[in-house]
C-alpha cells in the first residue's frame, strides 16, 4: 500500500481547519501510513532544520509507492531536498500545491528557500511523477499563475483551479475531496471533477485566501 508524506507551507501549525490535517485523518482511516510532521518555527521557516526533519520523516515512509503531498513553502521544501541529494529515493508521486512566487521567496523570513539551483536541470527523471495545482489568483504568487510561472516552463502536468486562492480554508479549502482522490488515485483530474473541488464553506468573496503573512 502507498504511504504519504504531507508538507506543511509558512506559518501553518498543521491547524485542524486545513485540508492538509483532514487528509491525513482520511487516509489514516482508509489504513495508510501518514506522516505529517509539524516542522520547526513555521513562523520563521530555517532550511536546514526543515530540510533534516523532511530527510527523517521521509525515511519513515515504508517500501511501496512513497507519494508526497506539499502546500505552498512546502512545495519549494520538496524541490530543495532533492537538489540536495537528502532523499534516500525518488517518490513515486509529488502533489504540489500552491507554490509560492518569486517575491515571496525574496522575503527576508525566506530568502534562503530562494537561494537554489535551476529547477529544471535538477527535476530530471522525476519530472512525470510530479503534478501542481494552483490558483489564477494567489496573493503569494502576485506574478502569476503558478501552473503557467512554473509548471509549463519545467514541462510538468499542472492544473489551474479558479477562485482558489493560495488553497487554504479562508478560500474554501478545508475538507478537499478531490486531493484524497488524487492521493488514492494518480490519474484523477482536478479539472475534470469540478463536485470534487473545495467545499467553500468560508471562501472570501475576492477568492485570494489568508492575508499575506500566513498560510
Amino acid at each position: 500500500m502507498a504511504s504519504f508524506l504531507i508538507v506543511h507551507g509558512r506559518d501553518n501549525v498543521r491547524s485542524a481547519e486545513h485540508w492538509q490535517w483532514w487528509l491525513a485523518e482520511r487516509l489514516r482511516v482508509a489504513g495508510a501510513c501518514v506522516r505529517y510532521p509539524q516542522l520547526p518555527r513555521p513562523d520563521a521557516p530555517d532550511l536546514g532544520r526543515w530540510l533534516e526533519v523532511l530527510r527523517r520523516e521521509y525515511a519513515q515512509l515504508g517500501d511501496g509507492e512513497r507519494v508526497v503531498v506539499c502546500h505552498s513553502l512546502g512545495c519549494v521544501l520538496w524541490h530543495a531536498a532533492w537538489a540536495r541529494m537528502t532523499l534516500t529515493r525518488p517518490a513515486e508521486r509529488v502533489l504540489l500545491v500552491a507554490p509560492p512566487g518569486p517575491s515571496v521567496l525574496d522575503e527576508p523570513v525566506t530568502a534562503d528557500f530562494g537561494h537554489l539551483d535551476d529547477p529544471g536541470a535538477l527535476l530530471g527523471s522525476c519530472r512525470a511523477r510530479i503534478r501542481m495545482v494552483a490558483s489564477e489568483r494567489d496573493p503569494y504568487c502576485v506574478e502569476g499563475c503558478a501552473a503557467k510561472l512554473y509548471g509549463e516552463p519545467l514541462g510538468l502536468d499542472s492544473e489551474t483551479l479558479e477562485g482558489a486562492g493560495h488553497l487554504t480554508p479562508a478560500s474554501g479549502y478545508g475538507p478537499w475531496p478531490g486531493v484524497l482522490a488524487w492521493c488514492l488515485d494518480g490519474a484523477f483530474r482536478f479539472g475534470e471533477n469540478a463536485s470534487l473541488s473545495a467545499a467553500p464553506s468560508v471562501r472570501d468573496s475576492s477568492g485570494s485566501g489568508h492575508p499575506r503573512g500566513r498560510e
